[in-house]
This record gives C-alpha cells, structure tokens and sequence, in this order.
C-alpha cells in the first residue's frame, strides 16, 4: 500500500534532516573545527520543511515568486524541479540564474553560518522568478537552530586582528521578529543580520 501525502512527507523530512546534519559536519571540519562542534545548537532545532509551488504567468516581470531575501538559519537544502527560475546575486550586482540539475540539491548557507563563521561563509542573496508558460515546484528543508540558542561568532574566529565582527542575539528573537515582519508593518525594516554588524571602525 503506497504512503499516504503525510507519511510521505515526513519520510523526506527525515532523510533530507540527516543530510542537513552531515553537511553541517563537512562544514565545521572546512572551518577547521570538531565535526560535532554545532550540534548542541540544534539539539530542539526548529527547523521547517515547505512545500512551494509558483504559477505560470504570462508577463513574468511583472510577478513576484519570492522576492530578494537571505535564509536566516544554518543552511538551506533545496529541491527543485526542471523549470528552474532560482536567481543568486553576484558580487558585481548582477542577478544570474542556477540551472536546475537533476536528482541534485541545491545548497544556501544561511545568515546563522555567517555569523559563527565571522563572515568565512557568507550568506547569499537570492531571489525566485516565475515562468511565463511552466508552474514550477521547490522543497526546500530550512535548518534552524534550537530556538533559545545565542547566535554570535566563534571564539576561536575572534582575535586582535580579526575582531568579532556581529553583536550576540537570540535565534528564537530574532526569527520570530522576521516572521512577524512578513506579514505585518512593524513600522521599521525588516530585521536582518546586519542589524547586528559591528562597524570595525566603531569603539563597540
């Protein structure tokens, strides 16, 4: 008897979990850290799996798919179909497609790896455009640490030369801020990683 839609779901959730967890470990050894060094952070992770779907639209430019953002949390595991209308920008501004592969994710560092790297990684800006005759589907698995975890860089990237370069805050603040931001006026811009950037000139 085939799953049913849910059972089906949380079958992927798990599996596309435990890869989110070893690419988390490739990253911590690529920064020279233990494999495990962040898993404490993820102990009650509030991660989120979201199912999206994009309408064709005959005049493309004209609709939004998702607007420019950077994923606030450790990383982003992505699928998506053929139809492709994923954008990253580039250093120089410019907005360039990613090409769908086949039976391939695509993987996003998000706002949270930024900052513990102290900006060895980078979390980069992207954007969804729609298809003027293809609806198009994506799966992407959000990775969220636990929602009481103290976000700031690590120790061992913070010395005289290279100086903490982000103030501490709290994931569980800080995501629940952005989320409200989203559907409502809070009456300022939305709350973004470098709300918390710490200007190298300042006496902070």
């Amino acid at each position: 008897m085939a799953c049913g839609y849910r059972e089906a779901c949380e079958k992927y959730a798990e599996a596309v979990e435990k890869l989110s967890f070893r690419l988390l470990e490739l990253i911590s050894r690529s920064l020279g850290l233990p494999a495990d060094y962040f898993n404490s952070k993820f102990e009650e992770h509030t991660s989120v799996l979201r199912l999206n779907h994009y309408s064709p639209c005959p005049v493309p430019e004209l609709a939004l798919g998702v607007g420019r953002h950077k994923d606030p949390g450790a990383l982003t595991v992505l699928a998506q179909d053929e139809v492709g209308g994923l954008q990253v920008k580039r250093k120089d501004g410019e907005w360039i497609g990613v090409k769908p592969i086949p039976d391939s994710f695509v993987i996003n560092v998000g706002d949270c790896m930024q900052v513990w790297s102290n900006d060895k990684y980078e979390s980069v800006e992207h954007r969804v455009v729609v298809n003027d005759k293809k609806e198009r589907f994506s799966v992407p698995f959000f990775l969220y640490p636990s929602h009481y975890v103290m976000v700031g860089p690590v120790p061992d990237f913070v010395n005289e030369k290279n100086p903490s370069r982000y103030r501490e805050f709290s994931w569980g603040k800080f995501f629940k801020r952005k989320r409200d931001s989203n559907f409502k006026n809070l009456g300022t811009e939305n709350l973004q990683i470098h709300h918390f950037y710490i200007s190298q000139n300042s006496s902070e």
